[in-house]
């Protein structure tokens, strides 16, 4: 081992070679490339020690400087695609931390976070160098190397689920992660065409939305366009050059809007700052592409930013400035008020400026606008009871719980990283409990989403919800200003259906977590039934030997047989996948496993037995409400990912279709033959609009012991005839048409049909 510079000599040039190492080296066998410009540590470190002495005192600064010579010693010989010394990134990233004011762990941690998975050092030499929160810190950071994944996007997944999980137990992992990935995006250029678009779509997709969600606009606008750059680098280049050359174009404007801005605040005793605001590259793109327009159009619109020195006179600049310029309607928001997911806070106005182009402002305190510009990091802290919570830390808080317990709720880290991202994106609507707290949630959220929001208890338990103080389906999408209000029941349960509708990570996440959990005996027992007939077909025995069935647990990712049974029995794997995955394996150790153990004697003869359905399976089998088949119904079933078997009729429209689009999730379905109860079944009837006819169609309905579930009625515009759909408990399809025999024979009855129109 090297020695170990002093404490005052950490420029001082050490000799460096290509490729990686261990945690044990010889200095001596490394020698210097001719090609690395001196210096270039040297200044790193001096500029990142200047920033730190700003706010840490000496004794934090022999800590960072202990965490970069130990990062130093373990990347020696490591080289960037660059050609720069790989310590480079580390100081790079520390700076970055630095600009924020984090504190000594995070610091450190962002000079060792790649010594874990780029040089295997082990998470309790850091802990006894460093401490816990460091050694904690730089694992939350560190990829999982050593895992074998079926797929890069599993691999990734992982990585991110690991990741965000961190970040829920201490935010500074992510807020170091962001860093990291903010200078590999600034040096991306060196990687090739392909490398750079699948990072920039990755940075967009995860990490743009997680800074965004923070509250990092400064990071977040940077990594837009950085992503944009080499997602889409000949599109950039030629925004670019429009940028460029159409500024000196608007700076006549600008100059004129900004004096005049000045002046009338001035004269109204505001002391104000006021400054233009450029669109980003990215920001002018996605507006052209949105919105289809022209690029004139888009640079049509000027922005300004009014930040003023306290709470009230954000909202005098705003009256003053409506004197000013006449304001567009419908072009008023009040984030103060109501902040968004992520902390901010502004007041939004567009106004009619001279030549009648539109000028947009937003006006906000210095302390608003520091909260803009780092979110999180601007008053980012480790906890500490002492201290008391903003409303941005109380927001972040609950966001981080809640990956929390999605985490308990999934399965594995695909869906995990699915329902993080539905939350990731901050168009918002704001609305109000009955006791006027206001919560905050994703655009398109229901009522359902209401209620799992406020806990998962309620809403696994909810039955219905009053709006504005009027009842309303559990589907309905909300605005912003609703008065929600959950009614609960203790035996009501979710069902299948109400993923449908609910639009955040977190009801989803319970949702399916309850949908796997329970009847899982009914689940396993339909994946075992499920799994039998697609082994049949590769005329396998379904009897597997014990080394083909610790093979597949292990390959799985299963806990045991009968969780893989229940996976598949709900729709989450595809028996026939396994099953071939079994065949593999079989034909892999053919030498181990006795021919007759694996293969029947005889190819299987005529058509496979049918899974058999008798109405009692629970949510492991549903009956498709689109078509509500009943016993005597020639009926068949189709595999949906986390809602086991839905069974359809066979003449279904709607099941036909998704036939067409998934035909290897379908598979035969048979009634049984002892079915002890009752099933819901539509029908409709048309008949003249006369005193007493509902009553009559009631009473024939009840003579053929059939139970009404629901009446729906409407009357035609000429007010003569009726239209009436009945939802009836009956037995099978002949005691429907008794049913329906008797109805017809009704006088005012002219048709009848099964279903609703």
């Amino acid at each position: 081992m090297s020695p170990k510079p002093s404490e005052h000599s950490l420029e001082e040039a050490r000799p460096r070679a290509q490729g990686k190492h261990s945690s044990t080296h010889n200095a001596a066998s490394f020698s210097k490339p001719a090609d690395i410009p001196p210096s270039t540590i040297h200044i790193s470190i001096t500029q990142l020690t200047e920033k730190l002495s700003a706010y840490l005192p000496n004794s934090d600064l022999i800590s960072v400087r202990e965490a970069f010579r130990f990062s130093d010693e373990m990347h020696l010989g490591q080289m960037r695609r660059s050609g720069e010394p790989y310590i480079s990134h580390p100081i790079a990233v520390a700076e970055i931390c630095a600009d924020w004011n984090l504190d000594v762990q995070a610091i450190m941690a962002a000079l060792l976070h790649d010594v874990m998975e780029d040089q295997n050092v082990k998470k309790e030499e850091l802990l006894e160098r460093f401490g816990a929160p460091v050694a904690a810190l730089v694992d939350g950071l560190s990829k999982l190397e050593k895992i074998e994944f079926q797929s890069h996007i599993e691999a990734q997944a992982e990585n991110f689920r690991k990741m965000l999980l961190a970040m829920a137990r201490d935010v500074r992992v992510i807020l170091v992660k962001l860093a990291d990935r903010l200078h590999n995006m600034r040096t991306l250029s060196v990687m090739s065409p392909e490398k750079q678009r699948r990072i920039a779509r990755e940075t967009m997709e995860v990490y743009v939305p997680i800074a965004h969600r923070l509250g990092l606009n400064n990071i977040y606008r940077e990594l837009q366009d950085l992503s944009f750059s080499h997602s889409y680098p000949l599109r950039y280049r030629t925004l670019s050059k429009a940028v460029k050359a159409a500024r000196g174009n608007r700076r006549e404007v600008v100059g004129k809007i900004s004096e005049s801005v000045k002046e009338t605040l001035k004269n109204a005793g505001i002391q104000a700052e006021v400054k233009g605001r450029e669109k980003t590259l990215y920001g002018i793109y996605r507006k052209m592409h949105d919105k289809h327009l022209s690029f004139s159009q888009v640079l049509d619109v000027y922005g300004f930013r009014v930040i003023v020195d306290n709470f009230k006179d954000s909202y005098y600049a705003l009256g003053v400035l409506h004197t000013l310029y006449k304001p567009m309607p419908g072009k008023f928001k009040d984030y103060i008020a109501m902040p968004k997911l992520n902390g901010y806070q502004s007041l939004h106005t567009t106004l009619i400026g001279p030549y009648g182009t539109p000028v947009e402002f937003q006006i906000r305190t210095q302390d608003m606008h520091h909260i803009a510009e780092s979110g999180v990091a601007a008053h980012w802290m480790y906890k500490n009871e002492d201290v008391s919570l903003s409303d941005l830390q109380v927001r972040t808080h609950a966001w981080l719980q809640s990956l929390l317990d999605i985490q308990k709720q999934t399965g594995d880290s695909a869906e995990f990283l699915e329902h993080v991202k539905v939350d990731l994106f901050p168009d918002s609507v704001y609305v109000f409990t009955p006791k006027s707290k206001i919560i905050a949630l994703p655009r398109g959220a229901t009522a359902l989403d209401f209620a799992y929001t406020i806990h998962t208890d309620i809403g696994d338990q909810t039955i219905a919800t009053k709006i504005n103080h009027e009842p309303a389906p559990l589907r309905t999408e909300l605005r912003s200003g609703d008065i929600v209000e959950i009614i609960t029941s203790p035996t009501s349960r979710p069902t299948p259906n109400w993923l449908s509708y609910v639009r955040t990570g977190k009801a989803r996440s319970a949702i399916r977590h309850y949908l796997r959990t329970a009847n899982l005996t009914e689940s396993t027992e339909l994946g075992r039934q499920l799994l039998s007939q697609s082994l049949a077909l590769l005329n396998l025995n379904p009897k597997l030997p014990e080394e083909i069935v610790e093979n597949l647990i292990a390959e799985s990712n299963s806990v045991s047989l009968e969780e893989l049974y229940a996976d598949i029995g709900t729709g989450r794997r595809m028996a026939a996948l396994v099953a071939r995955h079994i065949l593999d394996l079989i034909e892999d150790e053919p030498s181990s496993i006795p021919f007759s153990q694996t293969f029947n004697r005889h190819p299987p003869t005529g058509k496979l037995d049918p899974v058999v359905i008798y109405g009692s399976e629970g949510i492991s089998a549903e009956l498709a409400n689109c078509c509500l088949p009943i016993p005597g119904d020639g009926i068949i079933g189709q595999l949906k990912r986390d809602q086991g078997l839905v069974v359809h009729t066979c003449d279904c429209l709607v099941g036909k279709r998704q036939l067409q689009k998934e035909p290897e999730r379908w598979i035969d379905v048979a009634w049984g033959e002892e079915l002890n109860r009752r099933f819901d079944c539509k029908f409709t009837i048309f008949t003249t609009n006369e005193r007493g006819s509902l009553a009559r169609v009631a009473a024939e309905i009840g003579e053929s012991d059939a139970n009404i579930i629901n009446v729906a009625m409407e009357v035609s515009s000429l007010g003569t005839l009726a239209q009436i759909c009945f939802t009836v408990q009956v037995e099978d399809r002949k005691h429907l048409a008794r049913l329906m025999r008797s109805v017809r024979h009704i006088v005012s009855v002219s048709k009848i049909m099964r279903g609703q129109i």
